[in-house]
């Protein structure tokens, strides 16, 4: 990271979605049985930004950049300490290879190199440690990248019993026991929208670049594809991402996330959804929102599954539909389609 590069200079307004087979996208250890997180008086499935936050600093982990805030054991086999983690996210710099003047700038710098989960959702940073590099850190990052919880776009059914698809542990003669008394709840189906916001004002706090921005652009979409592979989380898979990345400062809509919804006429009854060729998104609001704003809209980024079916004022279609009325909404030139893999080369760790 070049001392010299800016910060955000955009302000971008995120769209995530996600959906869930057979899955526990976010369980409640507080329900007594970890049971899915699910709106008492909606239905609607939960999933809380934690859990998503949690997905991206994994995958950071994994693609090689530093990570701050991540699951570590120690040798002895216990969880390290926030103290032992910023340790080692401090361990490579060197007071004596600095001039006195520039002490506090070395070490913050040097700190967020080193944390790219800080430089995107900051940390509380007020630890007891007997070390000088520390004094020389803020007591908290406020991150500029923060995502709303996700609810799913329907009421969600959970599967009460579910020994048909737990695993079943043979016990002696009775075959047809074991795995039964495992808590393993689970719900049937949900589609999970998320709403994020990039603020290019909190970016100048934590040194967040428009390549770390770049970045989420398929982070998020290979967080789900990555690090869904636990027991529970397995069914887990991406269906859209869309950042608006806008052109005026301090200016975003708000609130996109409530502009995408299921196409009632074009789904089957949510009680009969199992999967996402059972439903279609209605993303019409989205796309007149976005229409009326395109002179503030620097670009659209975006990409969709290509299983999922979306319909516009009544008009159904895949991805390449999508594509075609977002480029109808806000002018050719604006929207830029995320090939995941491909660009993920482009923001990838140097190390």
């Amino acid at each position: 990271m070049s001392e010299h590069s800016p910060t955000v200079s955009n302000r971008s307004e995120i769209v995530f979605a996600y959906d869930a087979v057979d899955a526990n996208p976010n369980g409640n250890p507080l329900s007594g049985a970890n049971r899915p997180r699910i709106d008492p008086h909606t239905d609607q499935a939960i999933v809380t930004d934690v859990r998503l936050k949690r997905y991206l600093r994994d995958q950071l982990q994994d693609d090689g950049h530093g990570v701050y805030i991540r699951n570590v054991k120690e040798d002895d086999g216990d969880q390290a300490t926030r103290e032992d983690l910023l340790e080692d996210r401090l361990k490579d710099i060197d007071l004596d290879d600095v001039d006195e003047d520039n002490i506090e700038s070395a070490v913050f710098g040097q700190f967020l190199e080193n944390s790219a989960d800080v430089r995107y959702f900051g940390a509380t940073m007020s630890i007891d440690m007997d070390d000088e590099k520390v004094d020389h850190l803020p007591d908290h990052f406020t991150g500029p990248v923060q995502f709303s919880p996700g609810k799913s776009l329907h009421r969600v059914m959970e599967n009460e019993e579910y020994n048909s698809l737990t695993s079943v542990i043979a016990t002696g003669d009775d075959k047809a026991q074991g795995g039964f008394d495992l808590d393993d709840h689970r719900i049937q189906y949900a589609f999970i929208g998320f709403h994020g916001l990039v603020d290019e004002h909190g970016a100048e706090d934590t040194l967040l670049r428009d390549q770390d921005v770049r970045r989420l652009d398929t982070l998020c979409w290979r967080a789900l594809k990555n690090q869904t592979i636990s027991r529970s989380k397995v069914g887990q898979e991406p269906r859209l991402y869309l950042r608006v990345e806008y052109a005026d400062e301090s200016f975003h809509l708000g609130g996109l996330d409530q502009d995408i919804d299921l196409d009632r006429a074009e789904s089957a009854p949510v009680e009969e959804i199992r999967n996402v060729r059972d439903i279609c998104v209605d993303v019409s609001a989205l796309l007149e929102r976005l229409d009326g704003a395109s002179d503030r809209i620097d670009t659209v980024h975006v990409v969709a599954s290509d299983v999922l079916e979306l319909s516009v004022d009544g008009e159904t279609g895949d991805r390449e539909f999508l594509y075609d009325e977002l480029k109808s909404a806000v002018g050719d030139e604006s929207v830029r389609e995320i090939d995941v893999y491909k660009h993920a080369e482009a923001t990838a760790s140097e190390e």
